[in-house]
């Protein structure tokens, strides 16, 4: 199926930042971005993961994570009103993001991260994010709000080299703020 590892965070390469992509894409980095989104459908299906236990269920997947360090990201999951939400995005920039402040309660996770790093992780509620979505084959920019938010400034987070647990306030890791719980 992928033809990739993902890398974990004790690789180096993890806290580079990312390089831009050259628009239209070359044939070899659409593959990968669609291998990327596969991957993230294949590890929410209970039938894959059953015969494949190594796997870990995600919603998004930075190219750097699977040892690239190019500006591509994709993102999979299904909204509450039971939608699929999928993108395969491109250079990604956030053009614009709200005071407002959300977090997951139950933490965030990462596929490169496999020690728990216990602690909230703070993000802009709302976010504009503006790039070449390979979906639609097109620029877009897309507002994301909540759930879709999280894991899109996660993503970003990534080709700047920067991980989850980088946020959390060592002092105090459930101080709370502002902020609502998704």
């Amino acid at each position: 199926m992928h033809k990739f590892k993902i890398v974990k965070d004790n690789k180096k390469s993890l806290r580079e930042r990312s390089i831009p992509v050259d628009l239209p894409l070359s044939k070899e980095d659409e593959e990968t971005l669609k291998d990327m989104l596969e991957y993230l459908k294949l590890s929410q299906d209970e039938e894959y993961l059953k015969k494949h236990p190594e796997i870990r269920s995600g919603v998004g997947l930075a190219a750097p994570q699977i040892g690239l360090n190019k500006t591509m990201i994709a993102i999979y999951y299904i909204d509450d009103n039971n939608k699929e939400k999928e993108y395969m995005l491109v250079n990604p920039k956030i053009i614009s993001e709200s005071i407002k402040k959300c977090y997951l309660g139950s933490g965030e996770g990462c596929l490169s991260v496999d020690k728990s790093h216990e602690g909230f992780v703070y993000r802009s509620y709302k976010v504009t994010v503006k790039a070449f979505d390979l979906c639609v084959n097109k620029e877009v920019e897309y507002a994301f709000t909540g759930f879709g938010a999280i894991v899109v400034q996660h993503e970003i987070d990534h080709l700047k080299g920067v991980l989850f647990y980088d946020h959390i306030d060592k002092a105090n890791p459930f101080k709370k703020i502002d902020a609502v719980e998704i």
